[in-house]
Parts: C-alpha cells; sequence; structure tokens
C-alpha cells in the first residue's frame, strides 16, 4: 500500500488499453464507396441482435427519438419535424444496444475480479460486462469491489464531504447526457453545499465556442435551426467528421445539397461521410445508387490553420468587394449591426498570401476558389466540432467564423448562422441548467431567489484546474454524475495520480469504465437508470428533458423495464445525497422534488 492508501496493484495497473496482437498498424487511405448504404443497415442490425435479441431490438429501436419516447443518448442532433418511424442511424443504434444490453455486470462480477486485474482489460472488453445493477464500494486496502447498501452508500459520501476543511475540497463532475432534472438538482446540492466546483465536459469541447460566441454575438449557442439547412446557399462544415460523431446530420445535408445548396468541407483528412452519402432508409438508393455527392470542396487544412484560412477567405471576399462594389459584402447589416469593421479590415490587410498560404498548407488559388463561393452566396450556415474548439486559439477560431459571418451579414436570418454541433445528448442541456464553474451572478441571484440561500460567489475548478486540485491535495473528494474521467481529460498518468491522492472516488453510471478502476482510497460505484428505462417514482411514470445541438428541449421517457431493482434514477441519487448531506430539514425540499419531476421543472 502506498502513502495514499492505495494497493500497489491499483497504482500500477495499465492505463493504456492493450493492443490485440492481430491487430493491424494504422493507414490512411482513400474511402471506398459512399457512407451508410447497405454497410450501415447490417451493422445496426447485427448490434441490435446481439445484445438486445430481435423483437426486443425492433420494439426499442423504432421507439428511438419519437415523439413521447426516449432520447437517443448517442449524440445531440436534433430531430426533424416530419419523422420517419425509424428516427435513428448506426451510432444511435448502436448507443441504445449498448444500454439496452440483457447482460449484466453485478455482485458475481465483482467477487470474481479484482480492480488490477480487471485493470488489464480493454476498455472495449469493460463495457461489454453489461450493465451495473448494484451499488458497490471498494475499502481502503481492498482488492475487489464488495456490495454496498444505498443507505450506506450515502452515509459514507456525507461522512467525507463534511469531515472536508471547505467545500471547495470536493469537486463535482457532469457528463453531459445527465437529464435537465437531474442537472439542475445536481448543481443546486453543489451550490446548497456551498462550492462552484462544477467541471464538466463541455470544458474539454465546447467551451471555446461557448466563450467566442458569447463575446461577439452575446450568447454561447448556435443560432440556426435544423430547417435552416434546407434554406441556406452554402454550408461550411469546419473541423468536425459527422460521418462518424453524428451520422444524422449527413442527412441533413444531403437534403440541403439536393436543395440546391453548396457544401464545403474543412479537415485536414478527406472523411467518407463528407465525400458522398447513400440513405439507408431509401431503398433503391442503397441497391441501386452510388449515393449523394455532399462536399462539392475539400480543403485538407493544415492542422490548426483555420484562423489563416479564414482570413484567406475574408481577403478574397474584400477583393471581389472592391472589383464589384455593394455586391460582395452586405454593409447595410456590417453598419447597423457590428462593431470594429475597421480594425478587421486592417488586420486582414496585414497578412500576406504568402503567410496564409504557409500556415494553411493550401495555395491562394485553392482558397479564392472556396472564396468564390463564400462570395456568390447570401445564406451561408458555418458548422463546427472538435476540430475547430481544442487549440489553444480555439475561441479565436470560432470568432474568425464569425467575422465571416458578418461580412456577409449571413446570421439572424433563414438559413444563415452559427451551428456548433454538440457531441453528447445533453451538454447543451446541462450548461443551461447551471452546471458551469463560472455561473453568471444573474444565475446565482435568480437560484438564490427561488430557494432562499446565498449561493457562493468565487468561480469555482473547471476540468483543468480541478485535476490538478486533486494532484496538489487541496481537493480530496471527487464525484462523477456520469462519464468516464480518467479516458476523456488529458494528460492520462497525470489525472490518474491525481484521483489517486482523493479520500473518496465516486461514480454515477450504467456501465463498468476505466474510471472505476483508477481511484482514491475508497471508491463507490453508484448504477443509475438508463434513458432507455421506465422511471417511476412515488407509484408515478416520470419522464426527463434534454436539450438537443440547436437549443431545443424536449421529453425523454423510457419503457424498458430497469436492468435491476437496485438502480436508482439520476435525480434520486442527487435528492437523496441531498438529504444525506445537508440533512432532513434542509429547506430544498429534496424527496418531494424527486417523487414528481414536474416539481423539479416547475422550479427551474
Amino acid at each position: 500500500m502506498d502513502e495514499q492508501g492505495n494497493t500497489t496493484g491499483r497504482q500500477d495497473a495499465e492505463l493504456t488499453e492493450p493492443i490485440a496482437d492481430d491487430e493491424a498498424p494504422l493507414q490512411i487511405r482513400e474511402a471506398k464507396g459512399p457512407a451508410g448504404g447497405l454497410g450501415a443497415i447490417v451493422s445496426t442490425a447485427r448490434h441490435a441482435m446481439e445484445k438486445m435479441g430481435a423483437v426486443r431490438g425492433v420494439r426499442t429501436l423504432l421507439k428511438l427519438n419519437q415523439e413521447g419516447e426516449f432520447d437517443c443518448p448517442g449524440c445531440a442532433w436534433p430531430d426533424p419535424e416530419d419523422r420517419t418511424i425509424t428516427e435513428f442511424c448506426e451510432n444511435g443504434a448502436k448507443a441504445v444496444a449498448d444500454e439496452a444490453t440483457k447482460r449484466r455486470c453485478g455482485p458475481e462480477f465483482f467477487e470474481r475480479w479484482t480492480v488490477e486485474e480487471l485493470s488489464r482489460k480493454s476498455g472495449y472488453w469493460l463495457n461489454r460486462q453489461g450493465r451495473l445493477t448494484h451499488p458497490m464500494v471498494l475499502r481502503e486496502g481492498a482488492s475487489r469491489y464488495q456490495p454496498i447498501g444505498w443507505g450506506e452508500a450515502f452515509a459514507l459520501i456525507a461522512e467525507e464531504l463534511k469531515g472536508l476543511g471547505s467545500p471547495d475540497e470536493a469537486i463535482f463532475y457532469t457528463s453531459g447526457r445527465t437529464s435537465n432534472e437531474a442537472a439542475f438538482l445536481y448543481q443546486l446540492l453543489v451550490r446548497r453545499f456551498g462550492t462552484n466546483n462544477l467541471p464538466d465536459c463541455s470544458n474539454m469541447c465546447h467551451e471555446s465556442s461557448g466563450t467566442g460566441l458569447g463575446e461577439v454575438i452575446g450568447i454561447g449557442k448556435g443560432t440556426v435551426q435544423l430547417e435552416d439547412f434546407n434554406r441556406a446557399d452554402l454550408i461550411l462544415v469546419v473541423g468536425q467528421n459527422p460521418g462518424t460523431n453524428h451520422p444524422r446530420m449527413l442527412t441533413a445535408l444531403q437534403e440541403a445539397v439536393r436543395g440546391g445548396a453548396r457544401v464545403i468541407s474543412v479537415n485536414p483528412l478527406r472523411e467518407k461521410g463528407l465525400l458522398r452519402f447513400q440513405h439507408p432508409q431509401e431503398p433503391v438508393g442503397v441497391l441501386l445508387g452510388k449515393g449523394t455527392q455532399l462536399s462539392e470542396q475539400v480543403l485538407q487544412v493544415r492542422i490548426n490553420g483555420d484562423v489563416a484560412l479564414l482570413k484567406g477567405l475574408m481577403k478574397h471576399l474584400l477583393d471581389e468587394e472592391g472589383r464589384r462594389p455593394g455586391e460582395v459584402l452586405d454593409h447595410g447589416f456590417i453598419e447597423e449591426f457590428t462593431d470594429g469593421y475597421e480594425a478587421l479590415v486592417a488586420d486582414l490587410e496585414e497578412v500576406s498570401w504568402a503567410e496564409i498560404e504557409e500556415a494553411t498548407g493550401l495555395s491562394e488559388a485553392r482558397i479564392r476558389e472556396a472564396g468564390s463561393v463564400v462570395a456568390a452566396s447570401e445564406r451561408i450556415i458555418f458548422c463546427w466540432a472538435m476540430g475547430l474548439t481544442q487549440h489553444k486559439n480555439g475561441v479565436a477560431n470560432v470568432q474568425s467564423a464569425v467575422n465571416l459571418l458578418l461580412l456577409k451579414g449571413a446570421i439572424g436570418k433563414p438559413g444563415a448562422g452559427v451551428c456548433p454541433v454538440r457531441g453528447h445528448s445533453n451538454v447543451q442541456g446541462d450548461r443551461t441548467m447551471g452546471i458551469w464553474e463560472r455561473p453568471s451572478e444573474a444565475f446565482l441571484d435568480r437560484l438564490g431567489a427561488e430557494f432562499d440561500f446565498e449561493p457562493p460567489r468565487e468561480h469555482g475548478l473547471n476540468v483543468v484546474e480541478a485535476i490538478e486540485a486533486m494532484h496538489k491535495g487541496r481537493a480530496r473528494v471527487f464525484f462523477a454524475m456520469g462519464g468516464n474521467f480518467i479516458s476523456a481529460t488529458p494528460d492520462t498518468e497525470y489525472t490518474a495520480e491525481a484521483l489517486r491522492r482523493c479520500r473518496l472516488t465516486v461514480q454515477v453510471s450504467t456501465k463498468l469504465n476505466r474510471s472505476h478502476l483508477v481511484t482514491g482510497r475508497q471508491a463507490l460505484i453508484l448504477p443509475c437508470l438508463g434513458r432507455t428505462e421506465r422511471d417511476v417514482q412515488a407509484g408515478r411514470p416520470q419522464f426527463v428533458s434534454v436539450e438537443n445541438s440547436m437549443g431545443v428541449v424536449h421529453l425523454s421517457k423510457g419503457h424498458l423495464p430497469p436492468a435491476s431493482d437496485q438502480l436508482l434514477s439520476e435525480p434520486r441519487i442527487v435528492a437523496r445525497l441531498g438529504e444525506a448531506v445537508l440533512g432532513p430539514g434542509d429547506a430544498v425540499p429534496w424527496a418531494r422534488l424527486a417523487d414528481d419531476y414536474d416539481r423539479i421543472r416547475a422550479r427551474i
């Protein structure tokens, strides 16, 4: 056992996933055939059959993303107004099958395997063991997880939290799949406890989008709806791979192209999904067609050459405006709705084409070719994801994209605007609910007035700061509402050492993952209901709500029986913890709120 109370086995456990002996070396080659098509159908069927069974699988998938049913846990792409009976993609079907699997990971499993043995399994293998069924505890010095009652688990957490020298010694992390109702209760509990240490997965993906957009347009969200794609002249898809991460976006792009829109993609690799798409729900096309060409141009920009590329496009717009005054830029919009036009023009004049070519790896002619399409377009949508945000200058990337749209007046009207494409299915909603380490004064004022308390005002820790605090011993309890913290965060070894220095780590989860194996002196696994399962509280069925990538809030209601009678819903877990930490006489009626989610929504 080391000085932090960890067994040597846990300390030395591998953090990287082992590579199979027969795994081929990484190769990059030209894509064969379109994305989607028959391959997507076969893959969907295989995953559904293997994990859910034929009848159960079909019934479950036919409820996915339908009105009044459950929302896909795969991504945050919005649902169309006119939905088909199979309103899901291959990735969504995989995510649902993964959650609705018949496999179970209960006390018998943990009795068989030590933490050290599990640490040497791949993340893929861990996930395939099935749904977690019982709350489990890893005692200090123990080599295996053991069952623990819910009451004892909450008492253990409360004891550790109350024993801290300051509420700021606790970290409360959140994954983007948490429902609005659970997220709202969670942030309320954390602030009632006395801290704003609410890091979340947004810190690692779209933080620069929220910051960049907030500074230039006043709100950190996108400005378009799904129907705008069918009204656009041009769609710029930058730094994202929808074919892999949110395949239903390909349907929107296909419809837009068929309606006359043009698509330009910007990515160092020629992603298959952005070249040609074959809709799996079009039988004739699947059997006979070659699919729809999506991108008419693919700009293979040098990694992090995006600002330079955008400046090149804007320089071309200025040159064209000089040749055809009043025909390229929207001067009326610029004059009435923007600031800083002269400064932007001066900056663009200072940068040379030689500098742009060096930074982007693209020729001036190639950039001007794309710029001519931008110049000829009035309604432009700019889409992006992590390829644009995960850089030191991610905010500048986002703001440069907005500058391009502002020159064209392509924002705040149908078929035009910004579209940051979110990943997790409710990462947008978590922020709306107050999951943020830097809440606004206005939000804290309203929260305090609603629940009659004074929320903490000092900003909390983001993900990186939280890791550093745990590593330096300034934070001693880590609580994760979903997610796989150790695998999602940067610098895995440093993060692992930080977690091991905690007195207690807690994971609210549906499936086994590596974060259950890299722990503090003690660790808890708290199993919760999944998106696909029935949620009954106080004898009444409940539903939750989520917010999609375009800011639309809608309900999600599962229909499958829970994987175990020991599972609690996320709102109930938060409520039980609130009572344990703050006492049964707390001013917030935790149990009453968890009994009826309408009461949570009323308080929201």
